[in-house]
């Protein structure tokens, strides 16, 4: 893979009012986004409709109502144009086991129109760039779930596309294999400039892989913004302490100490992220120094006093209780 693309300071994908509605349920409820040029995150609950927006996005489902269009190209009507110009990897398990990888995307290089001695040419510098150009003439079905994920990633990347979308990539792989197919799929844009969309529902993963996330529930649009501004920094101080023989219970007894000074902590392991650590507000400075007078009196080792960031998954704790508190005030 050599060329770089440079799409800059456009739309990629855009929505407005995108509807899918089955008989007995709503896949899509007037989804209105757009979506620019980097790595975008696609983020829901299973069923919350994000295979369905990739199907009609690729122009292989027709809309109910409301209209798309992806770099710059109606999906009413420009299927194949589009199908030209972005790749796919699908969710679910789609390889023929019987070929080796290197047969497999040729030929997925040839439907997408390459030459025999390009597709050829390509194909290789994709599994290398994947990760499996020593493995690549060994039969599929022989393969390890992990280099299944990687051959549908290369096929995704074949025929140097402007644009992929990648469905759930790192489904059944173990933390490694997460942590690998995370790094491929940040190099796709800043080695090669190929924006992406990837869609998945462990959130931690598109905090550390994305430029910006958009966040859809039960078909409706959530949120969109840059990946920093869900994990901005917050006013919340957390802080983690060490047990000693006498305190056997850090934690509990930095908050019951805080408190005698008229300071009020929480528990913060039941929050995302945060682990056995306490939660307060910092007032200022003066807010650390009884943190660090209060922890030095205990005899206590401090692990880490830092400002605490959000996490993406408050975005739907936060949805949740809105929705319960719209209920209870209507009823």
């Amino acid at each position: 893979m050599v060329r770089v693309n440079t799409v800059e300071d456009v739309t990629v994908i855009a929505t407005e009012s995108l509807s899918k509605r089955y008989p007995r349920v709503t896949a899509l409820d007037r989804l209105s986004v757009d979506i620019g040029p980097g790595v975008t995150g696609l983020v829901g609950a299973n069923g919350a409709g994000k295979s369905t927006l990739i199907k009609i996005l690729l122009g292989l489902s027709p809309a109910t109502e409301g209209r798309a269009e992806v770099l710059g190209l109606d999906v009413a009507d420009k299927g194949a144009a589009i199908r030209e110009r972005v790749g796919y990897m699908p969710e679910h398990d789609c390889l023929p086991p019987d070929v080796s990888a290197t047969e497999f995307v040729v030929h997925m290089a040839r439907m997408s129109g390459l030459p025999p001695t390009a597709a050829r040419e390509r194909t290789a510098d994709t599994l290398r760039h994947v990760g499996l150009y020593e493995e690549r003439y060994r039969p599929i079905g022989g393969y390890s779930t992990g280099m299944k994920q990687r051959v549908k990633l290369a096929q995704a990347l074949v025929h140097d596309p402007q644009l992929v979308f990648l469905d759930e990539p790192t489904n059944g792989l173990d933390p490694v294999g997460r942590d690998e197919m995370l790094g491929l799929i940040r190099r796709i844009h800043t080695d090669f400039g190929i924006s992406v969309l990837v869609t998945s529902h462990l959130l931690g993963e598109l905090e550390r892989t994305c430029d910006h996330v958009v966040v859809i529930d039960g078909g409706k649009l959530l949120r969109s913004s840059s990946t920093t501004d869900f994990t901005q920094t917050t006013t919340t101080l957390a802080i983690e302490v060490t047990d000693t023989d006498e305190h056997p219970d850090g934690t509990r007894a930095v908050r019951e100490a805080l408190q005698a000074r008229g300071v009020s902590a929480e528990d913060g392991s039941g929050l995302p992220g945060a682990g056995h650590i306490l939660l307060l507000t910092a007032q200022g400075e003066e807010t650390y120094d009884l943190v660090r007078d209060v922890i030095a009196d205990l005899g206590l080792g401090l692990v880490r006093m830092e400002q605490r960031r959000h996490h993406i998954a408050e975005v739907f704790t936060s949805s949740d209780e809105q929705r319960k508190e719209a209920v209870g005030h209507g009823s």
